[in-house]
């Protein structure tokens, strides 16, 4: 399989290496946690409400990243 040429859906459906596959759950963790902070019911600090809005986008790169790594060479 030639890595350079494949395209996005070849790319999003090829086999994931372990360590992104481990790297894409943290990822899901992270904003999983992040967003339930976020739509916490209780008022929570203006600087935790930052925080976890970073990290939701933060974990959203790494899922998205992550899934994109194919196994090669």
């Amino acid at each position: 399989m030639n890595n350079q040429k494949l395209s996005l859906q070849e790319r999003l459906s090829a086999p994931t290496p372990g360590f992104f596959k481990k790297l894409r759950n943290i990822g899901i963790i992270i904003t999983a946690v992040s967003t339930a902070i976020l739509t916490a019911p209780i008022s929570l600090p203006a600087a935790v409400i930052t925080v976890a809005g970073y990290l939701a986008v933060a974990g959203g790169v790494i899922g998205a990243v992550s899934q994109t790594a194919v196994e090669g060479e």
